[in-house]
């Protein structure tokens, strides 16, 4: 394997976005590579590639997400760049991927999983519960306001996009009283002090995948499969198998209000999942415990079960059929 490592000449090119947390997440692959082999930090390459979605998205920045084509437009280009061999790895938060990959690439490397909370920010309030009727929060995740709606139909619930600091400046113009983020991202930034405090699953149960980093490679590429093994967390892709086998039974576009999430305990492995329509009037939730080797089954018998207490016209809601 030694002769096959990158080198200063010839980097492994790592590709990513070229927000704040992708370039952070970039820099945590690189640094755990690095470490596994032995490398200097010169023997890989952290390339920026500039998608469709993050051109989009400041043209139409006060437009939901799906409006202007959805989550995928932020990987097209990326996943392009690693089929013509510009770049050999991409690296993905998780909650942000569809479920099936383009062919000829795989995702089979999971960094070690993050806070899965939701962070509650606010200027002004302490905690959701301290939100008067009638605040107005700030949220692009459909989920999230799904959630809102759900929880708390007296709040005004808007569109608000960007990154950290673009959402914190809204919060000082008055845009909104408060807004949600990953806590994740915020711990990878270093900006954990942002949060007035984490929603616990039982509140708000995460996306799936929040708070999980992978790793995406070209299928046939021996020597990347190789060291993204060095890095692989078992746990998290245990959790991960359970969490999009449920999501794919639902929806693989991530685009809709569906939350989940998978835990471990000793050989147990815990699944809970929710749905819910877009203006939160119905919540359906689901929760089961199994072997950790039937996490991937339990997940895709979730989602049927879910589907079958919905019904078509519950469905037609959450994916837009």
């Amino acid at each position: 394997m030694t002769r096959d490592l990158p080198t200063p000449d010839q980097p492994l090119k790592i590709g990513t976005r070229g927000s704040p947390l992708a370039l952070a997440q970039a820099h945590e692959t690189r640094d755990r590579l690095a470490a596994a082999f032995g490398l200097a930090d010169a023997a890989f390459e952290i390339v920026v590639i500039k998608t469709t979605g993050d051109n989009r998205a400041l043209i139409d920045a006060d437009k939901p997400l799906k409006e202007i084509g959805g989550k995928g437009l932020f990987t097209k280009e990326i996943e392009e760049a690693m089929l013509t061999g510009a770049i050999d790895i991409a690296v993905h938060s998780m909650k942000d991927m569809p479920v099936d990959q383009p062919g000829g690439l795989i995702l089979d490397c999971y960094l070690p999983r993050e806070d899965v909370r939701d962070a509650f920010v606010s200027l002004r309030h302490a905690s959701l519960a301290d939100l008067p009727p009638g605040a107005t929060v700030g949220s692009s995740s459909l989920r999230r306001r799904a959630q809102l709606k759900a929880r708390r139909p007296d709040l005004n619930v808007v569109e608000f996009r960007g990154n950290v600091q673009t959402r914190m400046k809204k919060l000082e113009n008055g845009v909104a009283d408060a807004t949600f983020l990953a806590m994740a991202g915020l711990r990878r930034l270093g900006m954990v002090e942002v949060a007035r405090g984490g929603m616990s699953p039982e509140d708000m149960l995460p996306a799936v995948a929040q708070g999980a980093i992978g790793i995406e490679r070209r299928a046939d590429d021996a020597r990347t499969a190789t060291m993204l093994a060095a890095i692989h967390d078992r746990d998290t892709g245990l959790r991960l198998a359970a969490e999009r086998a449920y999501l794919a039974g639902l929806d693989g576009s991530c685009e809709t209000p569906i939350a989940g999430l998978a835990e471990l305990d000793g050989d147990r492995l815990r699944l809970r999942g929710e749905i819910l329509r877009p203006d939160g009037s119905e919540v359906l939730s689901d929760d089961v415990t199994v072997p950790i080797a039937e996490g991937a089954r339990a997940g895709a018998e979730m989602a049927a079960r879910l589907r079958d207490r919905a019904g078509p016209g519950f469905f037609d809601w959450i994916t837009g059929t």
